[in-house]
């Protein structure tokens, strides 16, 4: 008779061998899950990465375009090109936006409105007095196509959903009181 110990190892042999594809059937069960967890996870932060960089974007271009004068600098030195208010502004957002508004296409999303400072429903875009002191300027990117970083799928038999979904951020701001002859021509806006 054999001693009790390798009686146990016999039997834990048979056991196991019944066993055999356990840990494969497992982790394909569990890995898709996982998987959608995290790509949904990364198609997220992808998502508020964007809506941020673009809020950022608009907020630092009201910040430096209601202050913007024909002589402004930049925080290192240099001269700030104003040839006209709009286009400098929509500069400024591009260079803030971290290539996300690359191009004349990227420019063409961005969009500067003045309104009065009495009446701030009355758009004053048009006007060449629409960027005098205490006028609101807004600036905005409006309908930026955002594609995601991995398409969707939501079934096996469908194609996968590769569909921008529409970023649109606002920041305003009043602009400051300045002289005439500092302050740049406003340019075609929106």
């Amino acid at each position: 008779m054999k001693p009790p110990i390798l009686r146990a190892a016999k039997r834990h042999r048979r056991r196991r061998h019944g066993m055999k594809g356990q840990e494969l059937v497992e982790f394909t069960l569990n890995f898709l899950p996982f998987l959608i967890m995290i790509i949904v996870s990364l198609d997220t932060a992808w998502a508020i990465f964007v809506q941020s960089t673009m809020q950022q974007a608009v907020r630092m271009a009201v910040r430096q375009g209601v202050t913007l004068t024909t002589t402004s600098q930049n925080p290192d030195g240099s001269l700030i090109i104003t040839t006209n208010l709009t286009d400098t502004v929509k500069g400024l957002v591009q260079q803030h936006a971290v290539g996300l508004l690359n191009g004349a296409k990227g420019k063409s999303y961005i969009k500067v409105n003045y309104f009065d400072r009495l009446n701030p429903s009355t758009d004053v875009s048009g006007l060449a007095t629409g960027n005098n002191g205490g006028n609101i300027m807004q600036v905005s990117v409006r309908g930026y196509p955002m594609s995601p970083l991995i398409a969707l799928f939501f079934s096996w038999k469908g194609s996968p959903d590769k569909r921008p979904m529409s970023v649109s951020v606002y920041s305003a701001d009043a602009i400051e009181p300045m002289g005439l002859s500092v302050t740049p021509p406003i340019g075609p806006a929106p």
